[in-house]
């Protein structure tokens, strides 16, 4: 399956609390959710536990997205863009900015 928007990719987010803010792609999620470097971070309390070796206190946590309030960040025009997808004449199929055409995996 080929998504539009894969782990490593370089983002920015379109709305909410973290708007206009970039970060890159640390999971994509089944259920149409991405998980974004340092954006939409919660606290989360934790209890410790001895056996596992955790410990406790309040922990930075970065939370799920949905796909639709992302685009990928196109650094020629340093602002977000659209994805498309192309086959090329060996049969490779890859993905390409909208706005100047431009590869993002060759």
């Amino acid at each position: 399956m080929s998504r539009k928007i894969r782990k490593g990719d370089q983002v920015i987010v379109l709305s909410g609390r973290d708007k206009g803010r970039q970060g890159s792609v640390l999971e994509v999620l089944p259920d149409d959710q991405v998980v974004v470097e340092g954006i939409n971070t919660v606290k989360r309390h934790q209890k410790p536990n001895p056996q596992a070796g955790k410990q406790g206190g309040i922990l930075e946590k970065a939370m799920p997205l949905p796909l639709s309030k992302v685009a990928i960040f196109n650094p020629a025009s340093k602002k977000a863009d659209r994805i498309g997808f192309k086959t090329l004449t060996d049969g490779k199929k890859v993905r390409f900015f909208k706005s100047n055409g431009e590869m993002i995996d060759a």
